[in-house]
């Protein structure tokens, strides 16, 4: 079996390393478009060894997007600020990719540091949000409304349109957000989809919508490059979506041209009770690649290189991506190798702290 540091091949794309930064929205872009925070935030994870660094959250049209302070790339102007962050991170030997995004019911929010709640007109806000069916997320969240099928087939093109974008820009593969609670992943679950057209009620009608996109992002895309999706596998709710229906939705999407699945769970249902603790996700991950028969990703809790290398080398996932202990260290691949005694290149402006005996690096800036 691979280990941690074996490199993974997806189509035409070859990843260093099993190790992925996360996508993790960071409400600092103005008008959808990056700036030097991301250049610094996303580079500085390729700097530290990442195989492969997920752009965040990324709105594919303005009402798409959680927060007025979200990146976008709903327009041609978007696309040369996040090929400065492709640039470089390639220059440091990671593999650039963005994730395609709608908030749907929950969009118009501030960050998270100023309370989250939604964000007025005034503070750069919008009114008209929208979801499979007129259902608020939450008290004190703006009820949305329900999309027509007009709507829905405009919203396919968005993503499909994104997607050419971010080719333009330079990223190496794209991941569909259906996850979480937003957009796609109000259409998969009966708890905040109760349309009665063909976008609503079984199974079948339920996919429909994330199967449309991942279909229409992967006749915009390369053939040679990958695509993802990030999927929640529960919505810790009795009723709701949950791991069945994740690995059946896997083989369908398999079959619609996605290469891995980013198992992650929650966040469609206020108050749901989440039984968190370490790699409490990893089961996800491990049940879909069994049983869908497909590339996955697992998260969750993941912060300690011995745990990261068991999930791949025990066959849980292909892929681990780590979110806040990146934040916390983003030179967290780095310092996995030495645990693990992996010989691992340091850039070379780093050499004069790097353990002894640390190889050359392979690629300079």
């Amino acid at each position: 079996m691979p280990n941690l540091f074996d490199s993974l091949t997806l189509r035409g794309v070859t990843l260093r390393n099993r190790i992925g930064m996360s996508p993790m929205c960071q409400y600092s872009a103005t008008s959808g478009q990056a700036n030097s925070w991301h250049v610094v935030h996303y580079g500085s994870r390729a700097i530290g060894g990442a195989g492969l660094v997920i752009v965040e959250a990324t709105a594919v049209t303005p009402q798409g997007r959680i927060s007025p302070h979200d990146l976008g790339l709903w327009n041609d102007t978007q696309v040369e600020p996040l090929a400065r962050i492709v640039r470089f991170v390639e220059e440091h030997g990671a593999v650039a990719g963005v994730q395609l995004a709608h908030a749907g019911r929950k969009g118009s929010t501030r960050p998270p540091w100023q309370g989250g709640l939604t964000a007025s007109p005034a503070d750069g806000g919008w009114e008209d949000v929208i979801a499979p069916s007129a259902l608020p997320f939450a008290e004190g969240h703006l009820v949305p409304q329900a999309l027509d099928e007009a709507g829905i087939r405009a919203t396919v093109r968005a993503f499909a349109d994104a997607a050419r974008r971010a080719r333009s820009a330079g990223m190496q593969f794209v991941e569909l957000h259906a996850a979480h609670g937003y957009l796609m992943h109000q259409f998969l679950s009966p708890l905040s989809n109760q349309r009665t057209d063909q976008y609503g009620g079984s199974f079948e009608n339920r996919v429909r919508f994330v199967r449309e996109v991942a279909r229409a992002v992967r006749a915009a895309w390369p053939d040679k490059l990958p695509l993802f999706a990030r999927l929640s596998a529960t919505d810790w709710t009795e009723g709701g979506w949950d791991v069945g229906q994740t690995v059946e939705l896997a083989r369908l999407l398999k079959d619609d041209g996605v290469d891995l699945i980013d198992c992650s769970s929650g966040g469609n249902v206020a108050g749901a009770r989440i039984l968190t603790g370490p790699g409490y996700q990893v089961p996800f991950a491990e049940e879909v690649r069994r049983r869908a028969g497909m590339a996955t990703a697992a998260v969750g809790q993941i912060t300690d290189p011995m745990q990261a290398d068991e999930i791949v080398s025990g066959g849980k996932a292909d892929v681990v991506l780590l979110a806040r202990e990146l934040l916390r260290d983003p030179y967290w691949p780095l310092h996995a190798a030495q645990q693990l005694q992996h010989p691992t290149p340091w850039p070379a402006q780093y050499l004069r702290a790097a353990p002894k005996g640390t190889p050359a690096p392979k690629v300079t800036p």
